[in-house]
């Protein structure tokens, strides 16, 4: 009878009462009693809307592939498997996951429209395993073995399968056989040095060893560059150009060079690993790479994406050393304006491998970097002077300049001892203008010539995020135009109006919640957050393969020949799912080892800023942690609290009053690393 009723409904695509469809389907007596309660049964499966004693067909839905990314809160995220089915994740709401957990290939029945107008859907099945283990902590109920997994959105242990006698601790992290639940390995304590990495490799579907075939490649490949390889090469050896990169960095794949030209112009040198001279388009390098997508960045530990010899060595633009490069040369004015581009295949040795911190250094005057680099002065100021000039340019255009800090985890004695924002300066934002720079040239050339190329697109936020990001401002007495005439210029005049003031931070979180994810695609529909009609990514071909690629396009398209056919949208897909799984793995790790530390200060007081208000209650980001957790509202007394908006939420007694925003003292009472959870009494408001 439900095949019938819902395949009634497809055809028709009407509302029909409950009487007349047992009539139609001739239904007995029996059948029409028990009929109210089928489709009561139907509607809770997602498959058709009951209202009163109508029956109505849900709106025309697509049947798409992904894979789903869950997240704590309940809901998840899947992200088409192909091109054809869009760049945009649908929204899994809670509940509607089938028991997927992240990684998984699943087939999603997606709305028309969901909640707020947006792709909205739900899992129907589970096609592909992303992964054959589950993690989680070993415990023993009435001397039964259960395990609490990590990475599902279920919070309660079950019950598991021991084999060959292992037995472990209760406390330690152990893997389970998703199909049989039987205990595979036992990984240790979750303190002890290397659980968490292996447990978040495994989870994210990270790739830690290379291939025996790919290493077996690297090593036929030279230890330095060949003479031969120097023929047809723009020579820049002579050429004073530096890498700026942070401390531990080893894989520099960018080098800087500037001239100033006898008209008062900028001539500006970005010159990039030439990664696609060694690796060759189907060779098991290039097969690895691709798989891969992207390098990995923990704490203690990088995933790369080619193997070190090339990362680090062969293909890293390392000092006074002779090195295989593109570049891309750009005269630029007093306006930054980029009035000529020229690139070609180049060689350069680079004068020094500076640091971020010596370069801001030399700025703020620092006489012992000074004297130590005083050859580069001239350079440094004038590069300091035109990155100055490009970034005035581009925020006056409307480019989005999110300045959020990262957490740094700080260790003594290999210990976690501190949580600080990590360092960004000048020099950081120096390097950043002249990547974006050859970002562009590169783009408008390829896109020029018609020569296909993977753009870095960011489409506009929806007009129901802007709606809600515009409903919230006016809680800070802010106007935006309406949803559809706003611009990233007006986005970019509320974070600038913000600056230096306490709820900087919170207008910052909120105008990025409203945005879209910037991924890679084959067809270009512009760059939002830069304001840019045009965008790729072509300076880091080390660590991310869209480069790669786009390095491959554009020597073709320099040496004038045919370009190739490519299936540039199902790369631009594959690398935008590993840039993904890529953040949140270095996210989740990165989250784990704060709360681990966390835990230690149980009953201390904290403090930090209301980011959400749910059903559950109010969640606080904690200023000095990066992490957020929930003051639930049985922490909040015996009043009775009613939210008057999505922004405020007031006693009904009292009259006690929090709003988005608003930063308060709490204390903490409970911290599980495991299910990722913290939560909050109150202490004190902040005036």
């Amino acid at each position: 009878m439900e095949k019938e009723i819902i395949e009634f409904l497809e055809k028709n695509r009407k509302p029909i009462s409950l009487e007349r469809l047992g009539r139609i389907l001739k239904l007995n007596k029996g059948e029409k009693r028990k009929l109210k309660g089928l489709v009561r049964y139907l509607e809770k499966q997602g498959l058709l809307k009951l209202k009163g004693d109508l029956v109505m067909p849900l709106p025309r839905s697509k049947v798409i592939r992904g894979t789903i990314s869950l997240n704590k809160r309940g809901f998840a995220f899947v992200t088409p498997e192909t091109a054809e089915d869009g760049a945009e994740d649908i929204f899994i709401p809670p509940g509607q996951t089938a028991g997927a957990l992240t990684g998984d290939l699943v087939e999603v029945i997606v709305k028309e429209e969901g909640q707020k107008g947006k792709a909205e859907g739900r899992v129907t099945r589970i096609l592909k395993r992303g992964r054959t283990s589950i993690f989680g902590l070993y415990l023993e109920i009435n001397y039964q073995p259960f395990v609490l997994p990590m990475d599902t959105l279920h919070e309660e242990p079950f019950l598991v399968k021991l084999k060959n006698r292992q037995r472990p601790k209760p406390g330690q992290i152990v893997e389970i056989d998703r199909s049989s639940l039987e205990v595979r390995k036992i990984l240790g304590y979750q303190d002890e040095p290397g659980v968490d990495l292996k447990v978040v490799i495994n989870q994210h579907n990270l790739f830690e060893k290379f291939s025996p075939e790919t290493l077996a490649e690297a090593t036929t490949l030279p230890a330095e560059p060949l003479s031969e390889d120097f023929i047809g090469r723009v020579d820049y050896r002579n050429w004073t150009t530096v890498t700026i990169d942070g401390e531990k960095a080893q894989d520099f794949d960018d080098a800087l060079s500037i001239r100033k030209l006898s008209n008062g112009h900028y001539l500006l040198g970005v010159h990039i690993a030439d990664v696609s001279h060694y690796v060759r388009p189907g060779s098991a390098l290039d097969r690895e790479a691709y798989l891969r997508g992207t390098s990995v960045y923990f704490p203690d530990l990088t995933l790369p994406m080619l193997p070190e010899k090339l990362s680090n060595d062969l293909c890293s633009l390392r000092p006074q050393v002779p090195r295989l490069t593109v570049s891309a040369v750009m005269e630029i004015d007093e306006k930054g304006t980029i009035l000529q581009s020229d690139f070609h295949p180049s060689v350069i040795q680079t004068t020094e491998r500076m640091t971020y911190t010596s370069v801001y250094k030399i700025f703020q005057g620092d006489p012992g970097e000074q004297n130590r680099y005083q050859h580069l002065h001239a350079d440094l100021f004038l590069m300091r002077h035109l990155a100055r000039i490009l970034k005035r340019k581009r925020l006056r255009q409307g480019s989005l300049d999110f300045d959020l800090l990262e957490p740094e985890l700080i260790y003594r004695e290999g210990l976690l001892t501190a949580v600080v924002p990590s360092e960004r300066n000048e020099a950081h934002s120096l390097v950043e203008e002249f990547m974006l720079a050859a970002n562009v040239a590169v783009a408008i050339y390829l896109s020029e010539h018609n020569y296909g190329c993977i753009y870095r697109v960011h489409p506009a936020p929806t007009r129901s995020d802007l709606e809600k990001l515009k409903s919230l401002l006016v809680h800070f007495g802010l106007e935006l135009p309406r949803a559809s005439q706003i611009k990233s210029t007006d986005l970019q005049k509320i974070i600038e109006s913000f600056k230096g003031q306490p709820e900087e931070k919170f207008i910052t979180i909120q105008v990025l919640r409203a945005m879209r994810l910037a991924v890679y695609s084959d067809k270009n529909c512009g760059h939002f957050g830069l304001a840019l009609p045009v965008y790729t990514h072509f300076t880091s071909p080390i660590r991310r393969y869209p480069d790669l690629v786009v390095h491959r396009l554009l020597k073709r398209a320099l040496a004038r020949k045919k370009p190739r056919p490519l299936p540039l949208a199902d790369i631009a897909l594959h690398c935008s799912q590993r840039e993904r799984l890529a953040d949140e793995a270095e996210r989740a790790l990165i989250q784990w080892r704060i709360l681990r530390l966390l835990k230690n200060k149980l009953g201390e007081e904290f403090v930090g800023m209301i980011t959400d208000i749910n059903r559950a209650g109010l969640v606080v980001e904690l200023d000095d942690y990066f992490i957020d957790g929930l003051i639930p509202y049985s922490a909040l007394g015996d009043d009775y609290f009613l939210r008057r908006d999505e922004k405020t939420l007031r006693g009904r007694q009292s009259g006690v009053t929090f709003s988005l925003g608003e930063r308060v003292i709490v204390r903490m009472v409970s911290c599980n690393p495991i299910l990722k959870k913290v939560e909050f009494v109150l202490a004190g408001k902040i005036d």
